[in-house]
Protein backbone atom coordinates (compact mmCIF):
# COMPACT_ATOMS: atom_id res chain seq x y z
CA UNK A 1 0.00 0.00 0.00
CA UNK A 2 1.60 3.26 -1.11
CA UNK A 3 1.18 6.67 0.43
CA UNK A 4 -1.47 8.81 -1.30
CA UNK A 5 -0.97 12.54 -1.58
CA UNK A 6 -3.91 14.84 -0.86
CA UNK A 7 -5.17 16.75 -3.88
CA UNK A 8 -4.00 20.14 -2.59
CA UNK A 9 -3.39 23.07 -4.89
CA UNK A 10 -2.15 26.57 -4.31
CA UNK A 11 1.01 28.57 -3.84
CA UNK A 12 3.94 27.00 -2.02
CA UNK A 13 4.04 29.50 0.82
CA UNK A 14 4.58 27.18 3.78
CA UNK A 15 8.16 26.63 4.93
CA UNK A 16 8.97 23.35 6.65
CA UNK A 17 12.37 22.94 8.25
CA UNK A 18 13.24 19.27 8.76
CA UNK A 19 15.87 18.64 11.44
CA UNK A 20 17.32 15.15 11.07
CA UNK A 21 19.10 13.61 14.04
CA UNK A 22 20.67 11.03 11.71
CA UNK A 23 20.90 12.60 8.23
CA UNK A 24 23.05 9.76 6.84
CA UNK A 25 20.15 7.34 7.28
CA UNK A 26 18.15 9.59 4.92
CA UNK A 27 20.96 9.63 2.34
CA UNK A 28 22.30 13.08 3.25
CA UNK A 29 25.85 13.95 4.31
CA UNK A 30 26.35 13.38 8.05
CA UNK A 31 26.84 17.10 8.65
CA UNK A 32 23.64 18.15 6.81
CA UNK A 33 21.22 17.93 9.72
CA UNK A 34 18.68 20.34 8.24
CA UNK A 35 16.64 20.53 5.04
CA UNK A 36 14.15 23.28 4.24
CA UNK A 37 11.26 22.49 1.91
CA UNK A 38 8.28 24.48 0.69
CA UNK A 39 4.71 23.24 0.89
CA UNK A 40 1.08 24.18 0.42
CA UNK A 41 -1.57 24.88 3.04
CA UNK A 42 -3.49 21.62 3.56
CA UNK A 43 -0.54 19.31 3.03
CA UNK A 44 0.76 17.06 5.77
CA UNK A 45 4.30 17.17 7.08
CA UNK A 46 4.83 13.75 5.45
CA UNK A 47 3.50 14.89 2.06
CA UNK A 48 5.89 17.82 1.99
CA UNK A 49 8.79 15.59 3.04
CA UNK A 50 8.06 13.08 0.26
CA UNK A 51 7.15 15.73 -2.34
CA UNK A 52 9.60 17.51 -4.59
CA UNK A 53 13.24 16.48 -4.43
CA UNK A 54 15.25 16.24 -2.36
CA UNK A 55 12.98 13.85 -0.47
CA UNK A 56 13.09 13.34 3.27
CA UNK A 57 12.04 9.70 3.43
CA UNK A 58 10.19 9.70 6.74
CA UNK A 59 9.21 6.14 7.57
CA UNK A 60 5.48 5.47 7.06
CA UNK A 61 4.92 1.74 7.20
CA UNK A 62 1.10 1.87 7.16
CA UNK A 63 0.97 4.19 4.16
CA UNK A 64 -0.34 7.15 6.14
CA UNK A 65 -3.63 5.69 7.36
CA UNK A 66 -3.03 6.00 11.14
CA UNK A 67 -2.30 2.28 11.39
CA UNK A 68 1.14 2.59 13.00
CA UNK A 69 3.41 5.13 14.63
CA UNK A 70 6.48 4.87 12.40
CA UNK A 71 6.09 8.42 11.06
CA UNK A 72 6.27 9.89 14.57
CA UNK A 73 8.04 13.27 14.63
CA UNK A 74 8.32 16.24 16.95
CA UNK A 75 6.79 19.55 15.80
CA UNK A 76 9.08 21.99 17.61
CA UNK A 77 7.90 25.21 15.98
CA UNK A 78 4.63 26.28 14.37
CA UNK A 79 2.32 23.70 15.93
CA UNK A 80 -0.43 26.33 16.30
CA UNK A 81 -0.55 26.55 12.48
CA UNK A 82 -1.47 22.88 12.22
CA UNK A 83 -4.65 20.85 12.64
CA UNK A 84 -5.40 19.33 16.02
CA UNK A 85 -4.54 15.68 16.52
CA UNK A 86 -7.51 13.32 16.37
CA UNK A 87 -8.16 10.67 19.00
CA UNK A 88 -6.99 8.00 16.53
CA UNK A 89 -3.70 9.83 16.02
CA UNK A 90 -3.18 10.35 19.75
CA UNK A 91 -3.80 6.63 20.35
CA UNK A 92 -1.05 5.78 17.84
CA UNK A 93 1.34 8.44 19.17
CA UNK A 94 1.07 6.80 22.60
CA UNK A 95 2.63 3.67 21.04
CA UNK A 96 5.63 5.56 19.64
CA UNK A 97 9.07 5.79 21.20
CA UNK A 98 10.18 8.86 23.13
CA UNK A 99 6.92 10.79 22.96
CA UNK A 100 6.90 14.46 23.91
CA UNK A 101 4.15 17.09 24.17
CA UNK A 102 5.06 18.10 20.59
CA UNK A 103 4.79 14.54 19.18
CA UNK A 104 2.68 14.04 16.06
CA UNK A 105 2.29 11.53 13.27
CA UNK A 106 3.69 13.29 10.22
CA UNK A 107 1.00 11.72 8.01
CA UNK A 108 -1.74 13.38 10.08
CA UNK A 109 -0.12 16.73 10.93
CA UNK A 110 -1.62 19.06 8.32
CA UNK A 111 -0.72 22.71 7.90
CA UNK A 112 -3.77 24.97 8.17
CA UNK A 113 -2.22 28.41 7.72
CA UNK A 114 -0.31 30.15 4.95
CA UNK A 115 2.95 32.06 5.17
CA UNK A 116 4.14 30.07 8.20
CA UNK A 117 7.29 28.24 9.17
CA UNK A 118 7.08 24.81 10.75
CA UNK A 119 10.05 23.01 12.31
CA UNK A 120 9.94 19.22 12.40
CA UNK A 121 12.53 17.14 14.21
CA UNK A 122 12.94 13.60 12.96
CA UNK A 123 14.32 11.22 15.59
CA UNK A 124 17.30 9.07 14.63
CA UNK A 125 15.30 5.91 15.25
CA UNK A 126 12.72 6.87 12.58
CA UNK A 127 14.22 4.36 10.17
CA UNK A 128 12.98 0.86 9.47
CA UNK A 129 16.41 -0.67 9.00
CA UNK A 130 15.01 -4.13 8.38
CA UNK A 131 12.77 -3.04 5.51
CA UNK A 132 12.89 -5.51 2.68
CA UNK A 133 14.62 -4.29 -0.48
CA UNK A 134 12.62 -4.32 -3.75
CA UNK A 135 12.67 -7.63 -5.59
CA UNK A 136 14.27 -7.68 -9.00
Amino acid sequence: MGFRFANVKGPQNVTVRYIMQDPASFGFPADQTELVKMGIKGQSVLEIALGEEPHVEIEHTCGGVVGCSTCHVWITKGEKSMNEATDAELDRVEQARDIKPCSRLSCQARIEDEDVEITVEIPAWNRNLIKEAPHE
